[in-house]
């Protein structure tokens, strides 16, 4: 364990292209969706250069941009820390991801092709089989590539760069929950599929709001718990 509290192997390494403020942002940003660091947690910029092999002029930066989209808190004479969502936060965020996600699944069931059910059902298989292996990031990995591939095949570029928008704070929430939506949430899936399969728009639009649905109020319900 790392003196920040982030766990051996979790800091991702940094690409060489790219502005390192950049890369320092995009490895400091994984860290937090994947809560490798915790909401609440104190980031201390000289340990955060220590564990990224980079000074803490772009750890700096790159916390100050963090603060801007509002994933890490500056307090003054405190430092920095990540950013702990409220209620109010987190339902805003996931109302809006079912309202996306819906439509995606709407216009994915329309023009539902061979080849997208198929990646649908390799990623579904994928997913439950890190659900049996206990494997939380594997399953949330999974999750969000198998909710970006209802995007794609949605085949609205404009719809699909809200969702990217939302992503990773959807990931954020998504993860504390992954475990106890465990297999429930792959039985979804496959229902989904079945809908998009079958052409069935009505069919895939609801299953997905009730899917998302479930999403939100489990995370609702283990942060009052």
């Amino acid at each position: 364990m790392l003196s920040t509290g982030l766990p051996q192997g979790a800091v991702p390494k940094l690409e060489r292209p790219g502005p390192l403020r950049d890369r320092v942002y995009e490895a400091l940003l994984e860290l937090i969706t994947t809560r490798a660091l915790q909401p609440g947690q104190h980031l201390v910029e000289s340990e955060l250069a220590g564990h990224l092999g980079v000074s803490r002029q772009p750890v700096r930066e790159a916390l100050q941009r963090l603060n801007t989209e509002g994933w890490v808190d500056l307090r003054p004479a405190q430092g920095a820390f990540v950013h702990e969502p409220t209620e109010e936060e987190a339902d805003q965020l996931l109302t809006v991801r079912t309202l996306l996600e819906a439509e995606a699944a709407r216009l994915a069931a329309a023009g539902a092709n061979t080849a997208g059910i198929a990646a649908l059902e390799a990623l579904c298989a994928e997913g439950e089989k890190a659900v049996e292996a206990d494997d939380v990031d594997g399953a949330v990995a999974m999750n969000a590539r198998f909710h970006a591939k209802i995007m794609e095949l949605a085949g609205n570029a404009v719809l699909a760069e809200l969702a990217a928008q939302v992503d990773r704070r959807v990931r954020w929430y998504y993860t504390p929950v992954a475990r106890q939506r465990g297999r429930q949430s792959w039985i979804e899936h496959r229902e989904l599929i079945a809908a998009v399969a079958d052409r069935d728009e009505q069919r895939a639009t609801r299953l997905m709001r009730d899917h998302t649905e479930h999403t939100r109020r489990s995370y609702h319900a283990r942060s009052r718990s």
